[in-house]
């Protein structure tokens, strides 16, 4: 790494964890009900819907209205995406999306996914852009910052007379309102004054110095690209997604969205201590998260600065850099940023084209897919899979000391671990069949652009992609088949609901549970033996499930490169 990339990297993490406090800070007042700045607003909408506000839910209950209000979301994306060529906002006069694309776009948009298997500038009009896409990206980050909500409170509820969570359409409501809109305006105002477009004006045509012609679409960008980032959606305007000029121009919009991309997941974990009554448990997963990603971070960078030894031997590359499918405005310090940060969370934005990186650089994005996400994860998403997570390092902690598990005072008994083990193990088991499936259908097989390692590479990197409800892709993939959309909506579907009720399901049984005197065997889970043990757990999960597939794919790719 140079001395320029190591400042910028040291940059970004200290304004990303100043900002931890403050917005944990405000996000736990939301969420705890005692900011009311908007409450004259709050109570229209509950009024206009019809929500009894005061009314608490079971976990039964709260997944119920999350799967009801999700389904909804789902039917008017698929509608808005069949009739856009009858609808306003059209100028390019798109015609409907087809059924199968419909169907796996309005899934992996409500399901917080946004895996993108076509060119939204010449698919999408602007109506379904804005009022199907941009719409779910934000109600899809609420969701997951409302499920949480909901675990957290079952975690700290101390009358095991009470088993309820609180109440879904309150938690969604009060994400988007105080949280998600502030932001999200905040920045796209700022977008805007970079660089990036918003208006509803038709493509222009223009014709280059070279006397070609070209086509510049317009759009209502900036608006998307904020909540794009800010909500972990990553659901980008264009094809090239934020490698585009007019959404993504200059190294400080390419910076605060980087920024936005972590704030709100790494803010949420200062939220949970708080929430609890112990900031202390809130930093220490916080540092386990910091502890895996900036190691592979610079990892990524290394290995991109390394560039391609053959390339490197004939002289076409003497500085030894890999800037192919890279913008030179950001550089191969930003590009690998980016591309661990969008991966270690549930984004999927890009603003390199990720298929076009070495194969240890390429390795390291699929990896921390693998890993569930949770090193800051999606909002929401990312800290509850790695509570999960803590749940599961607590109870092999109490196994090697001979003591009953128990966390935050409750204990943690075999139901608890028998739903934490199927959340662990469903993600992995969803992306390997999905894989071993695709490499078996020759229509699968043939929409790769590239034979061997990298192929399969392709594939597995796409059913990770989709399974982690992350989005991002390798390219060189035609995705938009229909054997790629049906099953991937399956995937993307199961990836994101059959995870999120078990949650729940863990945080109803938490809240019915008694608090346990801290006593002198009570293991502290906010020191630094604790947090080694659970960055352990997190690596051991994720390398012994993912290895022999990733040994077919780039790490054989990366001994091929070496020609070794």
């Amino acid at each position: 790494m140079t001395s320029n990339e190591i400042l910028q990297l040291a940059l970004y993490l200290i304004i990303l964890i100043a900002l931890v406090k403050p917005l944990g800070w405000y996000m736990a007042k939301v969420y705890d009900g005692q900011l009311s700045w908007l409450k004259p607003l709050e109570t229209f909408i509950y009024k206009s819907a019809g929500i009894n506000s005061q009314a608490a839910m079971t976990w039964q209950r709260y997944a119920i209205a999350m799967l009801l209000f999700n389904f909804i979301g789902f039917i008017v994306v698929f509608a808005l995406q069949r009739l856009q060529a009858y609808l306003p906002l059209n100028p390019e006069h798109f015609t409907n999306v087809p059924s199968d694309l419909a169907f796996n776009t309005a899934l992996s948009f409500v399901s917080n996914t946004d895996w993108q298997a076509y060119g939204g500038e010449t698919t999408m009009s602007y109506l379904t852009q804005m009022l199907a896409l941009t719409v779910q990206n934000f109600l899809s980050a609420a969701t997951g910052m409302a499920i949480l909500m909901a675990l957290i409170r079952g975690l700290r509820n101390r009358d095991n007379t009470q088993s309820t969570l609180g109440n879904f359409w309150v938690d969604t409501v009060r994400g988007t309102l105080y949280i998600l809109l502030p932001l999200a305006i905040i920045l796209a105002l700022i977008l805007v004054s970079q660089g990036v477009i918003q208006n509803f004006h038709a493509a222009k045509t223009i014709t280059t110095l070279q006397h070609q012609v070209q086509i510049i679409p317009m759009g209502p960008v900036a608006s998307q690209t904020a909540i794009e980032q800010l909500g972990t959606n990553g659901g980008g305007f264009f094809n090239v997604n934020d490698a585009h000029p007019l959404q993504n121009p200059t190294p400080l919009s390419n910076f605060l969205e980087m920024l936005a991309i972590l704030l709100i997941p790494a803010a949420l974990c200062y939220s949970f201590g708080k929430m609890i009554n112990d900031t202390r448990q809130g930093w220490a997963i916080l540092a386990a998260m910091l502890i895996i990603f900036v190691p592979l971070v610079c990892l990524t960078i290394s290995a991109e600065q390394h560039g391609i030894p053959a390339l490197t031997h004939l002289g076409i590359d003497p500085a030894g850099g890999n800037m192919e499918g890279k913008e030179t405005r950001f550089g191969i310090g930003n590009s690998a940023l980016w591309a661990t940060a969008t991966t270690a969370a549930s984004n999927g934005s890009v603003n390199a084209a990720l298929d076009s990186f070495t194969p240890l650089g390429g390795l390291i994005p699929l990896w921390l897919m693998q890993l569930g996400e949770v090193i800051f994860g999606g909002v929401g998403t990312g800290l509850y899979s790695m509570l999960i997570l803590v749940i599961i390092a607590v109870f092999i902690a109490g196994l090697m000391v001979g003591r009953t598990p128990e966390y935050l005072g409750k204990k943690i008994a075999p139901y608890e671990m028998k739903i934490a083990s199927f959340i662990v193990l469903i993600m992995p088991l969803i992306v390997l069949i999905s894989t071993a499936i695709a490499v078996l259908n020759k229509t699968a097989v043939g929409a790769i652009a590239n034979p061997g390692a990298h192929g399969f590479s392709e594939i597995l990197y796409a059913m990770t992609s989709m399974g982690n409800n992350n989005g991002s892709a390798f390219a060189g993939l035609n995705a938009n088949l229909s054997f790629y959309n049906i099953i991937g909506g399956i995937i993307i579907f199961i990836g994101r609901y059959w995870i999120i009720i078990p949650v729940l399901a863990i945080a109803g049984a938490m809240a019915k549970k008694k608090i346990i005197a801290i006593s002198a065997g009570t293991l502290p889970t906010h020191n630094l033996l604790f947090i080694a043990l659970l960055v352990a757990t997190i690596l051991v999960i994720g390398a012994l499930t993912f290895l022999p597939a990733l040994a077919l794919g780039p790490i054989v790719e990366q001994l091929q490169m070496l020609g070794t």
